[in-house]
């Protein structure tokens, strides 16, 4: 089975670097990057040090409801390139590990589709978790903080 990771969309990414309110309807934060843990979720890369980035309150889903998990992202505060949809992992995961969980059709959570999961492994646990019909995309979220940090989707 083929997946591909998918970066944020540009043009929801271009609203927010040009001031346009977060999911909370306020301003992006602006800070400058020390070069230590601060991945784009637009390019996939890190922010490198004296570099701008973005703090903004970010919800990948399309509508509110009780499983529409909003929390804090990192974008570059200058346009960036979007990454290109793969099958690699995004350079911009670092970490030992990340949850890997599913969703379904109706971008609620599978029940029993999460893990915490290794970093190498994520492509392979992404393969098994589309191998059930009721897991419709997949985040990759931050295993500490549960941020989100890409989407994976069936090729």
């Amino acid at each position: 089975m083929n997946i591909q990771f998918k970066a944020l969309p540009t043009e929801a990414v271009r609203a927010l670097q040009r001031g346009g309110p977060d999911a909370y309807g306020r301003t992006p934060e602006h800070q400058v990057s020390d070069g230590d843990g601060v991945p784009c979720r637009h390019c996939m890369k890190n922010v490198a040090a004296g570099e701008g980035y973005l703090i903004v309150a970010y919800r990948p889903f399309p509508q509110l409801q009780p499983y529409a998990e909003t929390g804090p992202i990192f974008l570059h505060a200058e346009e960036c390139e979007r990454a290109a949809e793969g099958d690699a992992l995004p350079e911009m995961l670092e970490s030992s590990d990340y949850i890997v969980r599913g969703y379904g059709e109706d971008d609620r959570i599978v029940y029993g589709s999460g893990a915490v999961t290794p970093t190498g492994e994520i492509a392979a646990r992404a393969r098994t978790l589309f191998g059930r019909d009721d897991i419709a995309y997949i985040h990759v979220r931050s295993a500490r903080n549960n941020c989100y940090q890409c989407r994976i989707e069936r090729a």
